[in-house]
Parts: C-alpha cells; structure tokens; sequence
C-alpha cells in the first residue's frame, strides 16, 4: 500500500506545534545543527528484502499477518518504510530467496518507490530444493571441489542479477565452519575459502566491491572459517582493492570493542559496510539500538571521526543496512524504530566537540574526554532528527503515524492473516 501526501500533511499538522517549540530549544545549543540536518537528509539505510517478514529462532517462528508474498509486495512495504521516514531509499536483495522475474520490471517498480538497490547478499548456508550438492560441511570451504564450484557458480550468478539491477556490491556471509575439534583442517579450509572468494573476485565488474563478512559462532560452534574481523581483513587484502570487511553489530563474541575494530579498519581503508542490529547475548539480531545504545553512539563517533579523516561521504562512503529479526515484533514498526537509532546515534556522533575532544586527548584529561563523549550521547536528539524527516516531506511520528492509519490491518486485509514471507 502507499500513502497519500494528505496522510503525512494532516499528521505533520497535528504535531507542528509541540515539534517546532522542541526543535527551536534544542537547536539553540547545537551548533551547526542546519549542517548535521542536511547530513541526516542524505544518510539513507538499506532495507533487507528478507527483513519484511517475521523472523524465527531454532525452535520455531510464529509468522505474523499480511506478510509479503512475493518480492513486489516486499517493495512495497519497503516503499511505504521510505515515505514514513525518507531514510529507508535502498533495498539489498538475498539471493535465492529473493529474484526478480524481471529486472527491468523490478528496477522500475523500484524507482516508483523512490528506492535503490544496495549490495546483493549470496545464500550457502541452505540448500536450496534440487540442489545437486549438500553445504551440511560446509560451502567455499568445503573439502570436496565440486561443492566448492557449486557455491562459486552461485555468488557469480548472484553478481549477474545485480548487475541487472543496478547493485554495486556484493555480500558474502559463510556459515563454514566446525562444530567439533578435528573435523577441519584449518589451514586447507582457509586455503579452500581464499581460493573460492578468489574466482568469485575475479568475476567482479569494475565498479564493484564485495564485502567479506564474519562471524564468531553459529552455526558452527568449533570453529568458523570468516570468524572474526582479522580474518575477514585477511581474505580482504589478499583478495585486493576491491574486497573488503563487513561488520554485522551481532556478529562479536561477548563485549568486543566494536568501536575500535571500525576505527582500524577504516584506517586500513577496508571498512566496506554495515549490519545493524542489537544483542543482549549473542547474535540476537534485536532492534538496533534497543539494548546498548550508548556502544551504537561510540561506533557513529568513530565512524564520523575515521570517515572525515579519509575524506569519504557518510552517506555514501559506506554501505549501511538493517540485519535484524523480527521475532516477536511487528516488523515495519521494528524497522521503523531501528532506522530511527540508528539517525539519533548518527547526530550525536555529528554533536562531538571534536577539537575540545582531540585537546583533552592531547592533555590526558581522561574526565574531559569522558565529559564531551557523555554530554553528545545524553542530548535528546530526536526533535533534530524528525526535523530532517519533516523537511524531506516524511512524517514526524512514523511509527504513531503508522499506527494511527492502521497499516497492519490494511496489509492484512490485502494479503491475508496467514502469509509467510521468505527469509528466516
């Protein structure tokens, strides 16, 4: 469904007074703020096409109603995310569960909505129905060459539907690994994977990266094969210009700097995006923002920090994107809710004095440096970033908007109660 522009106008209206008197106190104090706005205006964040639907653990997944049948209607919702928020305007595509019967059909459906397609996302981790080959042991890694030409074959069909599409970039996350010590030969699986993501590099158009990313446990709880960021960074460097590392917020083990591991990857120029997301344990894939969000804060610091040393656009230096599952939530509201952490973590970061900062450094002032840090993150910020949506004709409230248009029951109504959208 899409909404009309009188939908947004009459609930903008509603909410312009009370808006503007929070704005205009908080703008008073934030220097630069017409800058950080029209920063935020830009700063756009990818929505997986696998994210539309409810998500599952590994003892079961209760799906909840009016989910996308198909990839058209996961458009869609995308398309109405957009026009709640103007922060949602790309969609990454999981490949197989989602491909487009047409791609010139698909692009232009896109460019109604107003979105693009961010990196494509490759899929070992399943075997898909008449696949000639198991990936039980494993896919680029694994001991038997024809599995490994098996899943090289798919990554560079992956990239030709991209390419069809607009995409720039590829994804590759591999569940290879062990689950009991003994089972792999960790040299040769190492050896196996850099030789896998060598062909699929090779394959690349010019213009494109592909992102190596990691995991430290899941499926796999021995070993896994694309671990940890060092790995990640290995296969990177070997690989060459175009390949690089990406960080998924989940994918640490417990209490990992984050922080510092962007910081030197960005330093190494080999920082290629991210996936966000939250987690009180593990890799719980939870609403970005919703458990630690003063460690988002820290990442954006570094971020903003790394990104303006190198020169690079915060909205285009690297590839943003959602990697979460909606377990129990409504998903578009969870959507809606992460991509609003995410913009305030983003401001905050913007609001670092950064020059009284690098002077506490520089005098080991260990307090101030604590001070300035703190005094960004406590700022309620969120009158600047609906400020940004206001300007960009989006709703001031998307997720009160949302529910006030009773968009559940409509989809629902559309689609049915007992749809199940393909991903997770």
């Amino acid at each position: 469904m899409r909404l009309e522009k009188y939908q947004i106008e009459e609930h903008n209206a509603k909410l312009a007074q009370q808006h503007k008197r929070k704005f205009e106190f908080l703008a008073q104090d934030v220097q630069g703020v017409e800058e950080i706005i029209q920063k935020l205006i830009k700063f756009q964040i990818a929505i997986p096409s696998w994210a539309l639907g409810t998500g599952g653990t590994r003892f079961g997944r209760f799906s909840g109603g009016g989910e996308p049948r198909n990839l058209e209607e996961k458009m869609g919702d995308i398309g109405l995310l957009h026009q709640l928020n103007q922060s949602s305007g790309a969609i990454s595509l999981h490949i197989p569960w989602d491909i487009p019967e047409n791609a010139a059909a698909t692009k232009a459906l896109a460019a109604q909505y107003g979105i693009k397609f961010d990196a494509v996302n490759s899929n070992t981790f399943q075997d898909q129905p008449n696949q000639q080959h198991s990936y039980k042991f494993g896919s680029l890694h694994h001991v038997d060459k024809a599995v490994r030409k098996q899943a090289i074959e798919h990554n560079i069909e992956v990239i030709r539907q991209g390419v069809e599409l607009g995409s720039d970039s590829l994804t590759v996350w591999l569940a290879d690994g062990s689950s009991f010590p003994g089972q792999l030969n960790f040299r040769k699986a190492f050896n196996n994977t850099l030789e896998s993501l060598q062909e699929i590099y090779a394959a690349l158009p010019d213009n494109w990266k592909v992102f190596v990313e990691y995991k430290a446990f899941e499926p796999n709880f021995y070993s896994m094969s694309v671990g940890d960021w060092g790995q990640s960074l290995l296969y990177a460097n070997k690989l060459g210009s175009k390949a690089y590392t990406l960080v998924d917020l989940g994918h640490h083990l417990p209490n990992a700097n984050i922080e510092q591991i962007v910081s030197l990857l960005l330093n190494e120029g080999k920082l290629g995006g991210f996936h966000f997301n939250d987690s009180k344990y593990g890799d719980d894939d939870l609403t970005t923002g919703s458990i630690k969000p003063y460690q988002l804060f820290l990442i954006f610091n570094e971020l903003v920090e790394g990104m303006d040393a190198k020169g690079m656009d915060h909205a285009t230096g690297l590839g943003w994107m959602i990697d979460a599952s909606h377990n129990i939530k409504d998903p578009l509201e969870d959507l809606l809710q992460s991509v609003e952490a995410i913009m305030m973590a983003y401001t905050q970061a913007l609001m670092v004095d950064k020059k009284a900062l690098e002077q506490a450094r520089q005098e080991n002032d260990v307090v101030r440096c604590q001070e300035i840090l703190q005094n960004a993150f406590r700022t309620d910020v969120r009158a600047i970033v609906a400020e940004a949506r206001l300007r960009s004709n989006a709703a001031l409230n998307p997720v009160q908007l949302y529910r006030d248009l009773k968009v559940r029951e409509k989809l629902v109504g559309e689609r049915g109660l007992k749809t199940v959208a393909t991903g997770l």
